[in-house]
């Protein structure tokens, strides 16, 4: 067995270090602090390459650092949180380009990319946790990380909303934390372990384990947004786009759902959650949110806000997936975390081209908008349909997946959910598509800013038009080595295997 410690944290380092370097920089150094940033995604990108390749072929990566007496801070690359950090690392490089153009010539800028690779690096760690303890220290990193990112603007509204969110993810981590002391002081470790390392207590300590589950379902929920624990998300919209972006596709929220597969594969394991009857719950709180966020994203007109009620519907498609259990599921549930991010950052990269280009932030602004920026919103309905679910694109494979997982594991009834699921993204994304590609343009935008005759910046055209085309090729060569779709079962076969 190999084991080679030094590339976890590289790993980390290719994010933290640049940061750190990067809040010393002045403002006007903006070619250095450029150059930081991206050689930072690039490295990373890399690494994350070799690790991959690495994991494919049965090498382990593994590093221990004491922390607590019997407890370490433990690091560790398997196939399920390369996952996560393969999309992490792909979408931060992509975000830092468009970021780059995004915030051209506004002030804090430095302050800004600093706390964005902390952002980065504490969700790369959350990825890479072996353990929940480091799995807990990595997540409330993360909500220290984003808060300057929330409230970066500066205004009232930005200052309400980072109170919001602090107040809700400090509420949801100490739950956790409650959680996994709690846990700790039953099992006597925390160490993930594929099938989980609770069988033993199952029925010893039923009760315990039960509100244990509860306890850190609920700190997981207020992250991934769900209902009644996503009041944070709609109002965190003030926020720049690229944080928004990051928010949505990359680290906060899919922190939290990614918390879920953790727990329940790792932790608890899928035969003995089941048994201590908490799937079924789990499941139906899934299916309500994806139905809630859908319901309140059709009566939005601030395209962010749209945006955001949607993301709390399309999260709780990971969650459900490893809810209904069975291989089948899981994959529909693990292969989303990828794929939605991909269709979500995209139309939030999308929803900042309009807004600093002509100023739209309305969708009633948005009458004509594809004849006057076509690329943009042509990246835009290609993200909304794959939201919608419509083959070739990722989001139909996702929505298979599921579905053949839901008549496998013999629960119908989410076909219902996800068919309404669908109905309902087509009646929030279909008028806007509509308005922007048939409707007649106003005679003038609420503010229109020059790119000399080009859409916009190109910093900020190419990011979704990469990201869109990912959304296509992801549905088109599902089938090809290395997707996720292919990564998902990998790692379905192993949580799976007798």
């Amino acid at each position: 067995m190999n084991w080679d410690p030094g590339l976890l944290l590289l790993i980390l380092a290719s994010s933290l270090v640049p940061g750190l370097m990067i809040f010393f920089l002045p403002e006007e150094r903006v070619v250095i602090r450029s150059s930081l940033n991206l050689a930072g995604g690039l490295l990373k990108l890399v690494l994350v390459g070799v690790m991959l390749w690495g994991v494919f072929h049965g090498h382990h990566y593994e590093i221990r650092l004491p922390l607590l007496p019997g407890l370490d801070l433990l690091l560790r690359a398997d196939a399920e949180s390369l996952l996560f950090v393969t999309l992490s690392a792909g979408l931060w490089l992509v975000t830092t380009v468009y970021a780059i153009g995004y915030l051209e010539g506004s002030p804090h800028r430095s302050r800004f990319f600093g706390f964005f690779s902390l952002c980065v690096t504490a969700t790369i760690g959350v990825a890479l946790a072996g353990n929940l303890l480091t799995f807990l220290l990595f997540y409330e990193l993360l909500t220290l990380a984003t808060y300057p990112l929330i409230v970066h603007r500066g205004t009232e509204v930005a200052r309400q909303a980072g109170q919001t969110y602090l107040r809700y993810t400090i509420a949801g981590g100490a739950l956790l934390l409650v959680g996994t002391v709690w846990l700790y002081g039953l099992a006597g470790t925390l160490e993930f372990t594929h099938g989980g390392f609770v069988a033993e207590l199952v029925d010893t300590h039923r009760g315990a384990l039960i509100v244990i589950f509860v306890l850190l379902i609920a700190g997981l929920g207020v992250k991934a947004a769900l209902v009644p624990l996503h009041g944070w998300l709609p109002r965190a919209m003030v926020a720049p786009a690229p944080v928004s972006a990051l928010l949505h596709a990359v680290a906060v929220v899919k922190a939290g759902a990614f918390g879920f597969v953790r727990v329940v594969d790792d932790v608890y394991g899928a035969g003995s959650a089941a048994h201590l009857g908490v799937m079924g719950p789990l499941a139906v709180l899934a299916a309500v949110t994806i139905i809630y966020g859908s319901l309140r994203a059709l009566f939005q007109d601030d395209l962010k806000r749209r945006l955001a009620f949607s993301t709390v519907s399309q999260v709780s498609y990971i969650i459900l997936g490893i809810a209904v259990a069975g291989p089948i599921a899981t994959i529909g549930g693990l292969v989303h975390l990828v794929h939605q991010g991909v269709m979500k950052i995209t139309l939030f990269f999308c929803a900042g081209n309009l807004a600093e280009t002509l100023g739209i932030h309305k969708i009633s602004e948005m009458n004509g908008v594809g004849r006057r920026m076509p690329w943009t919103m042509a990246a835009f309905t290609i993200g909304a349909l794959g939201m919608i679910g419509v083959p070739p694109l990722a989001g139909f494979i996702s929505k298979w997946y599921l579905g053949l997982g839901a008549l496998e594991a013999g629960q119908d009834w989410v076909i219902i959910i996800l068919a309404g699921s669908s109905l309902l993204n087509a009646g929030y994304f279909l008028p806007v598509l509509y308005a922007a590609w048939f409707k007649p343009p106003p005679d003038s935008w609420p503010a229109e800013r020059s790119y000399g005759g080009r859409e916009t910046a190109w910093a900020l055209l190419a990011p979704p038009v990469v990201t869109a085309l990912l959304t296509v090729l992801m549905g088109l060569l599902a089938s090809a080595p290395f997707s996720p779709l292919q990564w998902a079962r990998f790692i379905t076969t192993q949580e799976y295997a007798p």
